[in-house]
């Protein structure tokens, strides 16, 4: 009796008493024992391993079997079954599909493009979105850009239609089934973060120089955001409606027909909105091989240096993105909602007023736009640009020109930045990647990022790739240095919030390109002007994120603080921006794969690294080249991803401590 009712504790009791305790300690000190063990190992490489550089035995050479998989298509392309069959008959679909479909655009004349764009806005967003809609294509018009708007839009609509098939297919796989997820996740990741310079030249050396490459080319781009936002509403159906559904004998189709699909609505709908705008961002790259309109009139003035005939050519691509921003998004905010009084009978006249306005235009003969009603704004602008380049570029009293600052950046940061990372042994800089992404994330994401890292050494772009390393970094700390100070101005003033939307939208719909010329104009060719370059490029998205997630706070956690007595500063600091983390972490994340992207693309104007090496390829025709680079600027994507993204399980283990 006395043993049963005195018995001796169990061991096991003790482990769940023990373990929370052992990992609180770990996580706790969790950042001091990953960099003592840095230090150490740091350390015991330099005596083990010495310095240099990326070793060349462990670098491979490409360049033998791309050059005979370039020469082997050159080669069959006309001949082959492959093309012959298949591919062939791919190219013939796309070019009869944008052909009929700008043959569409020019029926209905100037006055019915206007009026179906104008109407359609209006069922779809109201009387100001229409208005606002009428005025982009007349806008477009008056630039003297009517022809080619219409085909860039013919081309768009294409590759968006493509686009959203083909994401939809991804996604729907993607959303079902775990393993295809799985499967999936790194070939959307490789789609979306490898630069275009790198898969034009394939798609040429298929296709040749033309529309259908410039399609395709654009749909490996666009496709990405509607896969992952299709799986993302599939995967995050209501459980209890699906469960409902199940109980009534629903089958597998009919369970994805009538629950699932019109749950994921929302997603489905933004993922084509992101389609649309990925599409108009490939618009001016694609014209490098051959998709005309918009882009080439861009392009071309790039190639001239020609700001204002560049701004005549940017600003309609930046309207038709606008536009469609807006129509797709209001669409989207209003599925789930009440069918409006009468639905059906406003869209039947809408349809019949485009159509009684096309065919007046086609009576009165002006299908095109009329010559005397344009606007030639490209003087004016050279003239403010040379203005501009003439008393900024040099010799401005006490804060020197602009090419002053260039070069003073070049020097003070690029330079030693580079010079830094490329001095660093190779060892030390995969220890420390591992390091940073082992302090955010989990054991996965170090390794991930570790491989990532290595990769590049043995492509054998080592150097280049550091280089363009050191650009990202100072373009990446500039640019969250201007953007988390817009964007928490703008979310704690309501009226700068308002100010800054339209300026944004105008930033982060212009073209890659454009961005070149005004800085080349004002900052000369080098390194620093494809730094300034990604800067305004990823500046808005920054800014954006910043705000809304400072915006996001809890409006009871201010509240609390301010009840405490806390100053405007204090609540800043000490609540709106901790519990604005995840949304700032983002913020970093999408910054460094903006300016990865637009770097990239300064390799056009001096950035040199990889960006030229993906340059140099497409306009060599030199695969080995172009695919090295590119598949080394996703490596360096992938590694800085993992470095700047945190995993569930580090949030996860950060609670329970």
């Amino acid at each position: 009796m006395t043993a049963t009712a005195t018995p001796a504790p169990p061991r096991r009791a003790a482990a769940p008493d023990t373990a929370p305790g052992a990992l609180r300690a770990f996580v706790c000190h969790r950042g001091r024992l990953i960099g003592a063990g840095t230090v150490a190992a740091l350390v015991l490489g330099s005596l083990l391993l010495g310095g240099g550089s990326w070793p060349a035995s462990l670098a491979v050479d490409l360049s033998g079997p791309l050059d005979r998989t370039s020469d082997w298509i050159i080669d069959n392309r006309d001949g082959h079954p492959l093309f012959l069959y298949f591919l062939g008959h791919v190219s013939n679909a796309v070019v009869i599909s944008v052909r009929a479909v700008y043959l569409v655009l020019l029926a209905l004349g100037w006055a019915g493009v206007t009026a179906a764009s104008g109407l359609l806005a209006w069922r779809v967003a109201g009387v100001r979105l229409a208005l606002t809609s009428v005025a982009a294509f007349a806008a477009c018009g008056l630039l003297g850009m009517w022809v080619p708007t219409l085909q860039t839009l013919a081309l768009m609509l294409v590759a968006v239609a493509a686009s959203v098939l083909l994401g939809g297919f991804l996604g729907l796989a993607a959303g079902l089934s775990d393993r295809m997820n799985r499967i999936l996740r790194p070939v959307l990741d490789t789609m979306q973060v490898l630069p275009a310079f790198a898969y034009l030249l394939p798609v040429v050396l298929v296709f040749g120089i033309g529309v259908p490459a410039a399609v395709l080319a654009t749909v490996v781009y666009a496709a990405p955001p509607m896969a992952r936002l299709t799986a993302l509403g599939l995967r995050g159906a209501d459980a209890g409606v699906m469960e409902a559904v199940a109980s009534l004998g629903a089958t597998g189709g009919q369970r994805l027909l009538t629950a699932r699909l019109p749950l994921a609505r929302k997603e489905l709908l933004l993922g084509v909105n992101q389609s649309i705008m990925m599409a108009l961002g490939m618009a001016v790259i694609a014209s490098v091989i051959g998709a005309g309109g918009l882009g080439d009139r861009v392009y071309q003035a790039l190639a001239a240096v020609d700001v204002g005939a560049a701004l005549a050519a940017g600003v309609p691509i930046v309207l038709l993105a606008v536009v469609l921003d807006r129509v797709t998004t209001a669409a989207g905010e209003r599925v789930g909602a009440a069918p409006a009084h009468r639905a059906g009978l406003r869209w039947a006249v809408a349809l019949g007023v485009t159509a009684v306005v096309a065919v007046a235009g086609r009576l009165s003969g002006r299908l095109s736009w009329p010559d005397g009603w344009t606007a030639d704004i490209a003087p004016p602008i050279n003239a403010a640009v040379d203005w501009m380049t003439a008393h900024l570029y040099s010799g401005v009293p006490l804060v020197g020109g602009t090419a002053d600052w260039a070069a003073r950046f070049t020097a003070w940061v690029l330079d030693p930045l580079r010079g830094g990372l490329q001095w660093l042994p190779w060892w030390a800089v995969l220890l420390t990647v591992g390091a940073l992404a082992l302090l955010i994330g989990s054991w996965r994401t170090a390794a991930t990022a570790v491989l990532a890292m290595a990769a590049i050494g043995v492509l054998g772009v080592w150097d280049p790739a550091l280089d363009t390393l050191s650009q990202v970094l100072a373009a990446v700390a500039v640019t969250l240095v201007l953007g988390i100070a817009l964007g928490v101005a703008a979310a704690r003033s309501t009226r700068l919030g308002r100010v800054l939307r339209p300026v944004l939208d105008v930033f982060q719909t212009m073209p890659q390109f454009v961005y070149l010329i005004p800085v080349v104009a004002l900052f000369g060719v080098g390194r620093a002007p494809a730094v300034a370059a990604a800067v305004v490029y990823a500046l808005p998205a920054v800014v954006r994120i910043t705000a809304q997630g400072v915006r996001a706070v809890d409006p009871s956690a201010l509240e609390s603080s301010r009840s405490l007595g806390a100053t405007g500063r204090q609540q800043l600091f000490q609540v709106q921006l901790p519990l604005a983390r995840p949304a700032l972490l983002l913020a970093v994340n999408q910054g460094v794969v903006l300016v990865l992207a637009v770097v990239v693309i300064g390799g056009l104007v001096g950035g040199g690294a990889l960006g030229y090496d993906a340059v140099f390829g497409l306009a060599q025709g030199d695969l080995a080249t172009g695919l090295v680079a590119g598949a080394a600027i996703v490596c360096l994507g992938l590694t800085l991803d993992r470095v700047t993204q945190p995993t569930e399980r580090r949030d996860l283990a950060g609670k329970e401590a």
